[in-house]
């Protein structure tokens, strides 16, 4: 038997925390021995960790890097208050001086890069493998013990602003880079043109048939009801890269349709008020924050994805699983997901031209009927990426 230990943050709702569920789902455990470490535990996907994977235990010092500094204090992990604020300071320095508008991606890049060295060692155990599955990857490489250590890309690296000098460190630790698709190998090798031999390419892994169990556990007509009007949805965190501010800008340009939209974040109130702006509020609907996204994956007549950028969406590859056409943003890494016009359409970032195409294809039923039928003729699964991983060992 092997021993593997998987490094993230947490299960709350996430494309790159489904994924996880459905790498864990994906590997054969009469092979393998598979320790989870989370640096909190919780969230929606938490019940959903297979049975045969051993969660480690939660340590405080790790679990005090999402709490307020109050919190850390009266927990008494001096150290990861000490390491924060430092990292807080100098990520406040850095943006300043190079112009940085989107700061939050190299505040936790330096809050974990500063806390590291307070940290204690996540096991003495030593492992065949250690995976670092999510971003930023100090951790994994500085407090495990393992034969071998490969670190997960899930983002576009030519869609953020970042310290690359700094970053190129960290994933030097490593032996091996996973990127998810090859647009992202492609993107992250444009900022580390160095680091070229270690890369490889794993496609996220879905649960294909927890996601359709999961779809058929309740019906939705209360909150999305066959009222005559085409039914989109998306699905995502309210952030920049997810673009929700300018649906209602988008929605307000068609006919005959209803968008709906389920996740939580910070762009919330930003997005409320677009669309009141828009005048569309009885046609963008905010579902909220939804456990189980599933049945509502279901009821949509079209899954639409509109981000800024996006590494390898997890919520349109579940939505072709759940046999949905779908259309997507022309973000830099959309043609390696989609082929525009086979198993859903690509339609341009603004948003002019976006309320076209995709007004478009709802009026093309021909196409549309097309595309569902080679979509629920198609894996999405992609459950066999795991012999990549295997062949790592």
């Amino acid at each position: 038997m092997k021993n593997v230990l998987i490094v993230s943050h947490s299960m709350e709702i996430g494309g790159a925390e489904s994924a996880l569920i459905g790498l864990l789902n994906a590997f054969d455990y009469s092979r393998f021995n598979v320790d989870l470490f989370l640096l909190r535990h919780g969230g929606e996907f938490f019940d959903f960790i297979p049975s045969e994977v051993n969660v480690l235990p939660e340590i405080k010092e790790y679990a005090s890097l999402a709490v307020p500094l109050s919190e850390i204090i009266r927990n008494r992990t001096f150290g990861t208050a000490l390491g924060r604020l430092r990292g807080k300071r100098r990520a406040e320095e850095y943006c300043r001086s190079h112009n940085i508008k989107d700061t939050s991606y190299v505040f936790i890049d330096y809050s974990h890069k500063y806390t590291c060295r307070h940290m204690p060692m996540i096991s003495e155990k030593e492992y065949d493998l250690v995976i670092s599955y999510l971003t930023p990857h100090y951790f994994a490489a500085a407090k495990t013990k393992g034969k071998k250590k490969i670190a997960w890309i899930h983002t576009d690296y030519s869609s953020i602003e970042a310290d690359f000098d700094s970053e190129l460190e960290m994933w030097s630790a490593y032996d091996n880079i996973v990127a998810i698709s090859e647009k992202v190998r492609e993107a992250f090798l444009k900022n580390f043109p160095s680091l070229e031999s270690k890369i490889f390419i794993i496609e996220n892994m879905h649960p294909a048939e927890l996601i359709r169990a999961r779809a058929r556990e309740f019906t939705v007509e209360d909150e999305m009801p066959d009222d005559g009007y085409v039914k989109l949805l998306s699905v995502g965190r309210f952030s920049i890269a997810k673009n929700f501010d300018n649906l209602p800008d988008i929605c307000r340009r068609m006919k005959n349709v209803k968008w709906y939209i389920i996740g939580y974040g910070t762009d919330g109130d930003l997005i409320r008020a677009k669309i009141e702006e828009a005048g569309v509020g009885d046609r963008v609907i905010i579902l909220g924050k939804r456990m189980n996204p599933y049945p509502y994956f279901k009821a949509c007549d079209i899954y639409v994805q509109p981000s800024r950028y996006e590494g390898n969406s997890v919520t349109v590859n579940e939505a072709l699983i759940l046999g949905k056409p779908v259309a997507i943003a022309a973000y830099p890494t959309a043609a390696s997901q989609i082929d525009d016009g086979v198993n859903g359409i690509i339609f341009p970032q603004d948003n002019a031209g976006s309320a076209e195409a995709i007004e478009r294809f709802i009026n093309d039923p021909e196409l549309r009927a097309r595309i569902t039928e080679n979509v629920k003729n198609s894996d999405f699964s992609k459950s066999d990426e795991i012999n990549k991983l295997y062949s790592l060992i």
